[in-house]
Order: structure tokens, then C-alpha cells, then sequence
């Protein structure tokens, strides 16, 4: 009786030990899910009082517009209210390898590649993109999190690997963690990366062999263009196919200008299929002219003037109808001079290619094409008749 006596009591004190330690294990696992808190002063009650944290990963790219403006405007107003509850990470995005992380990144939180966009902000299990959706929910997200008790910094293997993750960005001004790898989610949800969740890949073309093709190509029509007028001779294009080509050319060209300046004006993510990076090319700083005009606008105004004037030639007969041809030819080349510039920027400069930008650019040559015979006949036919015309006087 008495050694089953003990031996129930050994059992005893053994489950109590267990438990012991893994509620002091649990406490533990708890704490990692909470980021470390900051401290004040407390006046009236002579101690000091742990405050908590908040902490903010942005991916942001150089030229950007919205990240500037999210990065200038947006955030320094909000350091300013929480001060040290509020620290952001900044990483910037420079390279194609630093976008396909990016893709990584948004691919584990369910979102598609033309979903996915700079300024992208990830706080707690919640990714904001856009210089709208970031002003206008992040407040409100700082304050749920710190009555929740504060949030760390996601945890995202991709992070070592980006080109600035071993510097800081000049323009952040909060305190860094000691460590850089980031604790686990403080709140879990379905959204949230998980190592064994399949992850969707970067767009597999860069597009930069397109670009330059179609870059020496706009290039060849130019010059021909050129030697063309120079030699009042060009090849000869049918009225038939120039009746319907002209207008069409222009209508596709019309639409895709009217697509991009939606995509620009609206800051939403363009789709942009399996070739290039869309979104990249219209966050840069070379989507708007002078940094007012976006490119878009500018196209669809273009496009929308070639078209007045094509249907402006055909029904009516006036002295704007008769330099129809010149007009039409003037405006095309500033188009084409234009859509040059804008695609060697792509793969030289921004290091992104937009297949939409390049479609326009293909319809913008092919009309500029199309310009060439029609001023050549027309200049052909007013040298024959003043020729003409001088033969009679002479004679």
C-alpha cells in the first residue's frame, strides 16, 4: 500500500515538473513572436514602463515616383507621432535578381506577379502596395498592432539575399534590430509564407532581346524614311491597304495608350504576360514627362491627333486635307523619334522592358511607314505639275 502510495506521488510530482516546463516553454515561443519593447520614463509612478514595437519591411526602387512620394510624404509624419514604437526596413530593389525575390515575396502571400509593385510594404500578415493603399491603411494598421502588443518583421528567407540587405537606405532614419534575420509572424494567417508553399516564379523573359530587336528596327524605318524623302521615292503602298491599315494601326495604338495611361493615373498593377516587367518600367521616373505628363496620356493624345487627321484627309477637301500628307508624316516621326528614345531606355536604362510599350512602338513605326508614299506621291505629283505648268509658259 504505501510503495503504491509513493509511486503515485513520484508520478505525481514528475507530471507536475513536465508541465512546468512547458508552460516556461511556451512563455518562451510567445516571447519570439513579439518584438523586443522600448522603454520610457514613467514620471508619476518613478519606473520605467516597456512600450511596444511596431516593425515595417518596404520595398522600394530608385526613380520610383510613388516610393518617393510614400518615402518623402508619407512616412516621415509617422515616425514623428510614434517615434521609437515605429521602425521600418528599407530595401531597395536595384537589381532583375532583386525582382524575382520581390515576386517570391508576393507570390507567399497569394498575390500574381501583376499584382505585385513598388512601393510594396509588408506589416504583420498585411501587404500594402500603391502610394494610395499605403497612406490610407497604414495608420490604421500601426494602432491595431500596437494594442496588440507590437509586431516584428516578417520572416522571409529572401531577405539575406537582396543587394541592399547589408546596407541601410539613406533615407530611413529609424533604429534597426541588432539582428537582421526577422522573427516569425506575430499573428498567423493563411496568407502568411510558409516554407513548404510552393512558390510562383518570375516572368521567365526579360524581353531585352525583343527590345533591342525591335530598337534597330525602328531604327532602319527612320532612315529609310529619310533617303526616301531625300530621294522623292518611296515604295509604293496601295490605296486599298493603306485605307484600312492606317486607321486600325491607329485604333490599336490608341487603345494600348489608353490602357497604359489607365495603369499610370490609377497606380494599378498592368498585366503584362510572359515577357518583361511592365510594372517596373511604368513605376519608373521616365513614365512621366518632366515628372507631370504621364507617357500614356501623351500617346493617346498622339494617336487620337493622327486619327483626326487621317479621317479629316478622307472627307473633306480644304487646305488642312491637302497637307494632310506632311501632317501625318510630322506627326509619326515625332512619334517614332519618341518611342526610339523610350525603348532604348528599357533595356539600358530602367533595365525593364513593357511589352505594351514596345507594341506601341511597333504600331508607331508601322505608321510612320505608311506616311512615306503618300507625301512622296504627293510631292512627285506637284513637281510634275509645275513642271508642266512651266513647259506651257515656255512654250
Amino acid at each position: 500500500m504505501k510503495s503504491r502510495f509513493f509511486s503515485s506521488l513520484m508520478l505525481i510530482t514528475v507530471l507536475a515538473a513536465l508541465l512546468h516546463l512547458s508552460g516556461m516553454q511556451s512563455q518562451n515561443v510567445w516571447a519570439q513572436d513579439k518584438p523586443t519593447p522600448t522603454y520610457k520614463y514613467c514620471h508619476l509612478c518613478d519606473q520605467m514602463v516597456a512600450q511596444a514595437v511596431v516593425r515595417v519591411l518596404l520595398f522600394w526602387m530608385d526613380g520610383c515616383p510613388h516610393c518617393h512620394e510614400v518615402i518623402d510624404n508619407v512616412l516621415p509624419p509617422l515616425r514623428q507621432q510614434y517615434g521609437r514604437q515605429l521602425e521600418i526596413r528599407m530595401i531597395e530593389i536595384s537589381t532583375k535578381e532583386d525582382i524575382d525575390r520581390l515576386y517570391e515575396i508576393g507570390a507567399g502571400y497569394g498575390l500574381k506577379p501583376e499584382q505585385i509593385g513598388v512601393p510594396f510594404m509588408i506589416i504583420g500578415d498585411q501587404v500594402l502596395i500603391g502610394s494610395r493603399q499605403i497612406p490610407d491603411e497604414l495608420p490604421g494598421l500601426i494602432e491595431r498592432y500596437l494594442k496588440l502588443g507590437g509586431v516584428d518583421y516578417p520572416q522571409l528567407p529572401q531577405l539575406a539575399s537582396f543587394s541592399s540587405a547589408a546596407q541601410q537606405s539613406p533615407t530611413q532614419t529609424t533604429p534597426q534590430p541588432a539582428t537582421v534575420a526577422p522573427t516569425a509572424l506575430a499573428i498567423g494567417q493563411p496568407q502568411a509564407i510558409e516554407p513548404e508553399q510552393p512558390v510562383r516564379s518570375a516572368p521567365k523573359s526579360s524581353g531585352f532581346t525583343l527590345a533591342i530587336i525591335i530598337l534597330v528596327g525602328m531604327v532602319l524605318v527612320l532612315l529609310y524614311g529619310i533617303v526616301a524623302i531625300a530621294m522623292n521615292k518611296a515604295i509604293v503602298i496601295s490605296e486599298r491597304f493603306d485605307r484600312y491599315a492606317f486607321p486600325i494601326l491607329s485604333l490599336l495604338g490608341l487603345a494600348v495608350a489608353l490602357y497604359l495611361s489607365y495603369v499610370e493615373t490609377q497606380e494599378v498593377p498592368a498585366i503584362c504576360g510572359p515577357v518583361g516587367d511592365c510594372n517596373a518600367v511604368q513605376q519608373s521616373q521616365y513614365a512621366k514627362l518632366f515628372g507631370l505628363l504621364p507617357v500614356g496620356v501623351l500617346g493617346a493624345v498622339g494617336y487620337i491627333a493622327i486619327l483626326f487627321v487621317w479621317f479629316w484627309s478622307r472627307y473633306r477637301n480644304d487646305w488642312l486635307a491637302q497637307k494632310s500628307p506632311l501632317a501625318l508624316f510630322v506627326m509619326t516621326l515625332f512619334g517614332l523619334l519618341f518611342s526610339i528614345y523610350l525603348t532604348y531606355l528599357e533595356p539600358f536604362v530602367i533595365k525593364a522592358v513593357c511589352a505594351w510599350c514596345l507594341t506601341s512602338a511597333v504600331i508607331m513605326s508601322l505608321l510612320y511607314f505608311l506616311s512615306i508614299y503618300p507625301l512622296v506621291k504627293q510631292w512627285q505629283t506637284e513637281f510634275e505639275s509645275e513642271g508642266s505648268e512651266f513647259e506651257i509658259k515656255e512654250s
